[in-house]
């Protein structure tokens, strides 16, 4: 069997030394969309998205975390012991980030990776892939990626959680929508995700797909900065975690629409695509936030 679930949860932690700057930082929110966030007069310029693109008034959005280090956590977790799967056959079932304080502009930081855990769904498995990062100050940010692996279910193992975020039964505070250029895949892929599935054509028809979709991680920075900018004022630090699951595909060129529920220390959203009738993209996310 490809995946032996004991051997990859029992195996040790990897660990390794990751460093970023500002210009890792401007990459990521390059390809999540910054400076060109639609509705204003000069969307590159505009002193909000300045905050995303220039060095000398740089924040850093949370869910930079999942890139940093090229997202060494997942690309060591799927090589680990008791792991041997087809890259065709993967797709990224969800992800949790929480955030133990602000990531910095320029870091270097031990991340360490381990399975924590692989569920049986039948027709396909699902490793939790989990990341943790520390500084010299502590702890900086743990990430759980749920990583779906089509065909390698049905081992006899625990089928996992599958508790839904409920969503509420009134109209959503806010909604915006959010172009996805392109090229938006290929300029994110720069960032470390270099999976062909979202670059190669004959790639992504071997994967079932009719031609290359977004990184299901581009959607989940997408969401949390159009989050940040029209509930949270543009503060970063008050994103506590950020959790989601990735329900369906966006194809590049398409339009993200972004729904908002603002409750007690949280704030709800559903992502759907608007060309293809507002099919489901992102469900059961939730910002927690100070």
């Amino acid at each position: 069997m490809p995946i032996d679930a004991a051997k990859a949860i029992a195996a040790e932690p990897r660990s390794a030394e990751i460093t970023w700057d500002h210009k890792d930082i401007q990459l990521y929110h390059l390809g999540i969309g910054a400076g060109s966030f639609q509705g204003k007069d000069n969307p590159a310029t505009d002193p909000d998205e300045l905050r995303y693109t220039l060095e000398s008034r740089l924040h850093v959005l949370p869910s930079f975390a999942t890139v940093a280090g090229a997202g060494m956590g997942v690309v060591g977790g799927l090589s680990a012991p008791g792991i041997d799967i087809d890259l065709a056959a993967v797709l990224h079932g969800g992800q949790t980030i929480t955030l133990h304080r602000p990531v910095p502009v320029r870091g270097r930081a031990i991340s360490t990776s381990r399975v924590a855990a692989v569920y049986d769904k039948g027709k396909a498995a699902i490793l939790v892939l989990r990341s943790e990062a520390a500084d010299g100050d502590g702890p900086l940010w743990t990430s759980d990626a749920q990583i779906f692996v089509r065909g390698e279910g049905g081992f006899g193992g625990d089928r996992g959680p599958s508790a839904r975020a409920e969503q509420p039964g009134r109209e959503p505070d806010r909604v915006v929508e959010r172009a996805v250029r392109e090229d938006q895949a290929l300029l994110y892929r720069l960032s470390g995700d270099w999976n062909p599935l979202h670059a190669d054509p004959e790639f992504a028809k071997l994967a079932g797909f009719e031609k290359p979709i977004l990184h299901g991680l581009c959607s989940y920075g997408i969401t949390l900065k159009a989050v940040v900018d029209t509930l949270l004022d543009g503060d970063v630090a008050r994103v506590r975690s950020y959790s989601t699951r990735f329900s369906g595909v966006v194809f590049p060129g398409e339009t993200l629409r972004i729904r908002m529920w603002a409750g007690e220390g949280r704030i709800q959203t559903s992502v759907t695509a608007v060309e293809r009738d507002d099919a489901p993209v992102l469900a059961d996310t939730i910002v927690e936030i100070a």
